[in-house]
């Protein structure tokens, strides 16, 4: 699970352009959005298009079940993990 999130937390910056920052500063277990990374909707439709072409997840837009994959790196990864198998 550790290659995973740091392969997304990776894409994370290569797909939204965050110069300066290194994987290691980001924080697995840390919200995203709003208050955490401060991520918004737009950077997660970038993020779940990138995801969505690297990995061939499935996503819907309309899913609340979405939102909570979304929460973290941690989250993210689980989902992934549980997308491939």
């Amino acid at each position: 699970m550790d290659s995973i999130s740091n392969e997304i937390k990776k894409l994370i910056i290569d797909t939204l352009n965050l110069e300066g920052m290194t994987p290691e500063e980001i924080d697995t277990e840390a919200a995203l959005f709003n208050d955490g990374l401060g991520l918004d909707s737009i950077d997660a439709l970038e993020l779940g298009l990138a995801l969505k072409n690297k990995y061939g997840v499935v996503l819907s837009a309309e899913s609340d079940e979405m939102r909570q994959h979304f929460y973290s790196v941690a989250t993210l990864a689980r989902f992934i993990g549980e997308q491939s198998k």
